[in-house]
């Protein structure tokens, strides 16, 4: 995809969520700016195994790839359930708007023209949500949210961790989408009841 000049002479920082969703997306995202810088933060991820699995992943990725990226790499999992707690059926919203803000908010000090989010690329995401909070984030911040997503960039990335031997994740992060899978496993369907 072929971006208009002031876009292509522009910064962006890519948050990501994991090595599958970044690898072919990222590569065609630096066709198209001048700069682009990956960064890590994800404190929904549960349990902290899981969270080493993906960040380790990331890593290897970063080091083969000689990405420039940026960590906020703590275990976030309290604030994460501190933030959800209650609110478990707005649980998407409230792990976006974390992620995306701080995203927002580093690009802002970095002097990032731009930012945007590998989480736009899953077919597992709620794209419209997702596209209503980087808006909102963005402009709080003042820094512009990039909302284009590469065409196909889902399923290559996954076809290429998949040849690279990067870890695949089977859920989204949290605890509440680990409990979903296993429901779904043993042929529950839907979202868990709440308490």
């Amino acid at each position: 995809m072929r971006l208009s000049s002031s876009i292509s002479s522009g910064r962006l920082l890519l948050h990501i969520c994991c090595a599958p969703c970044v690898i072919h997306t990222f590569s065609e995202l630096k066709k198209d700016f001048k700069e682009v810088f990956a960064f890590w933060y994800n404190p929904n991820i549960h349990p902290f195994l899981e969270y080493q699995r993906r960040l380790g992943a990331v890593r290897i990725w970063v080091e083969r790839e000689k990405v420039r990226i940026l960590y906020k790499d703590d275990y976030g999992l309290k604030g994460f359930l501190r933030q959800v707690v209650y609110r478990e059926e707005e649980r998407c919203r409230v792990c976006y708007h974390m992620r995306l803000k701080m995203t927002a908010m580093v690009a802002r000090k970095g002097n990032f023209h731009y930012f945007s989010s590998t989480l736009l690329l899953s077919p597992h995401q709620d794209k419209q949500l997702l596209e209503e909070i980087m808006r909102e984030v963005g402009k709080e911040h003042s820094v512009r949210p990039y909302l284009e997503e590469v065409q196909g960039g889902w399923r290559k990335g996954v076809d290429l961790a998949r040849e690279m031997g990067l870890y695949r994740q089977q859920y989204c992060g949290c605890i509440y989408s680990e409990g979903e899978r296993y429901r779904r496993s043993k042929g529950a369907r839907g979202k868990p009841k709440h308490l």
